[in-house]
């Protein structure tokens, strides 16, 4: 079969300092089925395109027809030239036919899938070359004729196309849905299979089991607490008792000592030996294993 296209690109419209890339007035024309098609693209994202058969502008986001307008006589204008163009060009050439490429398909949900919540099905086909191509639907192995949308081939810098269908569903844990994809690169229909993946909701028994298993680790936490922080408070009261008591005693030592002096000085040696044994307490560590208090022999 013989195909003829020509694509004009106008000049885009670089809006710095942000770096957008406008595209204004894409005009596509090919000889099979004497079809083309006029858009406006902004940053890769399509704004509109006109429908050549309604004679109307489609906005992709219907919103930005109450806000702004597009004359459809000049994207008219722009296809009938193109459509000349592609008469002298054919005309002019040898006919060389173009390569069919290979297109790319993947199916995926709008939004994550929840039971018995309204969705959108995706069907992205990437990589088209020629821009023709067939894309329908599957429900159960059954064809689908409504709730589809599409878009307009999506021209991308390497002269491909890029091409979306949409399919509004329900979904069920049962249903499954296909994506067939009908194009000259392909030796067969290529069918993208898709079916909704939901998570099996927790049973009543197995969340009552974990609430229980966290109540009592909670609870195990407190009781350790609580145990850790008395023990803690403990070990502080016998420290202040035994520093007290430590000094209770070398004072009375000092007191003794000075007293004996004065009655005897032959006894000072057994304060020196107690001394030096409270100073073992003091620094924390045992009494010497044997501590001998010898009297004078004039004090016996």
């Amino acid at each position: 079969m013989c195909f003829c296209l020509i694509k004009f690109f106008p000049l885009p419209c670089i809006l710095p300092p942000s770096d957008h890339v406008g595209t204004y007035g894409t005009n596509v024309y090919q000889t099979y089925g004497a079809s083309g098609q006029f858009t406006f693209e902004f940053d890769g994202d399509e704004l509109f395109y006109v429908d050549l058969g309604k004679k109307e502008t489609v906005w992709r986001l219907p919103e930005f027809n109450n806000i702004t307008m597009f004359e459809i006589q000049s994207a008219l204008r722009n296809i009938i030239m193109s459509k000349r163009n592609l008469d002298i060009l054919i005309k002019n050439s040898n006919f060389t036919p173009a390569t069919n490429e290979i297109p790319e398909v993947a199916v995926f949900p709008k939004s994550s899938v929840v039971l018995g919540i309204p969705n959108t099905l995706i069907c992205q086909v990437d990589n088209i070359f020629p821009p023709v191509i067939n894309i329908t639907w599957f429900y159960n192995g059954h064809f689908v004729a409504e709730g589809i949308t599409e878009t307009t081939f999506y021209p991308k810098s390497d002269h491909s196309f890029l091409k979306f269908s949409y399919l509004t569903f329900l979904p069920s844990g049962d249903d499954f849905y296909d994506c067939r994809v009908e194009h000259w690169g392909l030796e067969e229909p290529l069918v993208k299979h898709w079916e909704p993946k939901i998570l099996t909701p927790t049973s009543e028994l197995t969340e009552s089991v974990v609430c229980a298993l966290g109540l009592a680790m909670g609870l195990v936490g407190i009781v350790a607490g609580a145990v850790l922080i008395l023990r803690v408070r403990c070990l502080g009261a016998a420290s202040r008792r035994r520093r007290a008591m430590i000094r209770t005693g070398r004072m009375a030592l000092q007191a003794g000592k000075a007293r004996v002096q004065n009655w005897h000085p032959g006894y000072l040696h057994v304060f020196e030996q107690l001394w030096a044994n409270w100073r073992w307490v003091d620094v924390g560590t045992e009494l010497p294993p044997k501590s001998c208090f010898s009297l004078p022999i004039d004090a016996e």
